[in-house]
């Protein structure tokens, strides 16, 4: 999921070339990135005198990085601490909005955190929380039932031995605080004889990281909120980095991109106007030049649309992932 990775103290937004070819900032304009994290795509696109940033981010920690472009760029930059899903709390008297942005991957520098617990190398507490949060993974590990445990291990992480974990786990926290350590051995116990490509941990530790941080419908409030807040013309552009998000955001490029009746109940004559158009069917990848340079970046898939209408209803976007949206609040 790492969207980024630090080589030698060097930052690598993915697929930033693909990313500034599709939004063409050379023109001028505003862009609102979502995800600022170490600020690479805002930094490139403020190269250009014309264009103005406005970033989001829900983490704190990355206000050091912000506040340094901040200095830099001056008048031309802004940062709010929110969540995308609060896009229509920032201020945008003055500013028409070319393009918004979202990475939804983990930073290299926000995985290495020990504070944050996002990996399974980390020692020490659960946490996992990237900030604006309710809760935290240790409440959920030492908490949730059994039964919501291994629904949330089986559908956010898509982990074959969902039910076997959740059964360990809340037979393991009757002796004691589980830590993450104790996740790890956990997991390795029940998967011992199991040979993978990938970290026995890995799909469970996603799995809390999209629930402890509400991953599901803070993706899809964001897009809908970045569909009302931007005009005609402007340009939405998301890396996704696992198999749900690209569903979400798949769905809500292409479901609406094509030309339909607005309601099953109307003749075929009323047909809806179409909410986006699409240059790229098929999502944008990584060049195997940037695979091997930043291997992190190998889930990465870029898609985007340009808005053609003012007037779109997302209750069929909303119901699409409800069932995913009720798994996030069984808590």
């Amino acid at each position: 999921m790492n969207a980024t990775i630090n080589l030698e103290k060097k930052h690598f937004p993915v697929l930033l070339n693909e990313l500034i070819s599709i939004i063409s900032p050379l023109y001028g304009g505003t862009f609102i990135d979502c995800t600022f994290g170490q600020g690479g795509y805002s930094e490139k696109i403020l190269e250009n005198k014309k264009n103005h940033i406005i970033a989001l981010d829900r983490d704190k920690d990355v206000q050091n990085s912000a506040s340094k472009l901040q200095k830099k760029y001056d008048k031309r930059f802004k940062f709010y601490n929110l969540k995308f899903s609060q896009l229509d709390k920032i201020k945008l008297k003055n500013h028409k909005i070319k393009g918004i942005i979202f990475d939804l991957g983990y930073s290299f520098n926000q995985i290495k955190n020990s504070k944050k617990g996002l990996s399974f190398s980390d020692k020490g507490k659960l946490n996992m929380r990237m900030g604006i949060n309710d809760f935290s993974a240790n409440e959920i590990i030492s908490n949730m039932d059994e039964n919501n445990l291994a629904k949330v291990f089986k559908v956010f992480g898509d982990e074959k031995y969902s039910k076997k974990i959740a059964k360990k786990i809340v037979e393991k926290r009757k002796d004691k605080i589980i830590n993450t350590e104790d996740l790890v051995q956990i997991i390795d116990n029940v998967k011992k004889y199991q040979k993978t490509k990938i970290h026995n941990s890995t799909k469970v530790f996603q799995a809390l990281r999209i629930l402890v941080n509400k991953e599901i419908s803070e993706l899809i409030n964001g897009l809908i909120n970045s569909y009302n807040l931007i005009p005609r013309g402007g340009i939405i552009a998301v890396v996704s980095f696992h198999s749900i998000e690209d569903r979400i955001v798949k769905f809500f490029f292409k479901h609406y991109s094509e030309q339909r009746n607005s309601s099953r109940y109307l003749p075929e004559a009323e047909i809806s106007e179409r909410c986006f158009k699409l240059i790229n069917k098929k999502p944008i990848l990584p060049s195997l030049s940037e695979i091997k340079h930043n291997p992190p970046s190998r889930s990465a898939k870029l898609r985007y649309g340009i808005k053609t209408n003012d007037k779109c209803d997302f209750n069929e976007f909303r119901e699409k992932f409800k069932n995913l949206i009720n798994i996030e609040n069984l808590r």
